[in-house]
């Protein structure tokens, strides 16, 4: 494992720079989506998407399969994917009215994440990484923004029950997290 390297090798590590390389995508994302006029410039945002999450499955199996699995690298990864997200979510907000309903709830949720992350840290504990239910939310969320996205002429009824179902199951994960921060506060440690 590559956690006792010294900070500058844990910086160049190949799945820290494809980390570094999603977050360089998020303002490709948003400006060709933002700007898009014809459905090829849709289609052409939906790729760069699906080359960002290409790269996170990557890093992660690269991180693990060579043991180059960083404390760096665990700061990164989650930094990459809830930027991506919210700048999508945001971005869509101006096409699809109830995708901003969904820009609050993910705010919200990803706000408490992080203020329960930073405390349970402050007291020497530690998610180990997402739960199943989070994972469920993401997956979802990615595939509804990349639908949204690659199929631009979509009526709105069908976005908005789309949109309906990734809000659901993020109000779901988020009260399913509730619990497990209260947990490991009571109990201490990790939790996996």
């Amino acid at each position: 494992m590559t956690e006792e390297l010294p900070l500058k090798k844990q910086i160049v590590s190949i799945p820290n720079l494809m980390g570094y390389f999603r977050i360089l995508l998020i303002p490709v994302i948003v400006w060709r989506y933002l700007t898009a006029d014809s459905i090829e410039d849709y289609r052409i945002a939906a790729v760069i998407i699906g080359i960002s999450g290409i790269t996170d499955f990557l890093d992660g199996f690269v991180a693990r399969k060579f043991h180059m699995v960083t404390k760096l690298g665990k700061a990164v990864d989650p930094i990459a994917d809830k930027l991506t997200q919210g700048a999508i979510v945001l971005s869509l907000s101006f096409r699809f009215p109830l995708m901003a309903a969904l820009a609050v709830l993910f705010v919200i949720k990803e706000g408490f994440m992080g203020i329960m992350g930073i405390l349970m840290l402050r007291k020497g504990r530690m998610l180990n990484g997402a739960m199943w239910f989070g994972k469920v939310c993401t997956a979802v969320l990615y595939l509804v923004m990349f639908l949204l996205i690659l199929i631009p002429n979509i009526p709105m009824t069908g976005a908005n029950i789309l949109i309906g179902i990734s809000g659901a199951l993020m109000l779901l994960s988020f009260l399913l997290y509730i619990p497990v921060f209260s947990k490991m506060n009571r109990e201490g440690g990790s939790q996996k």
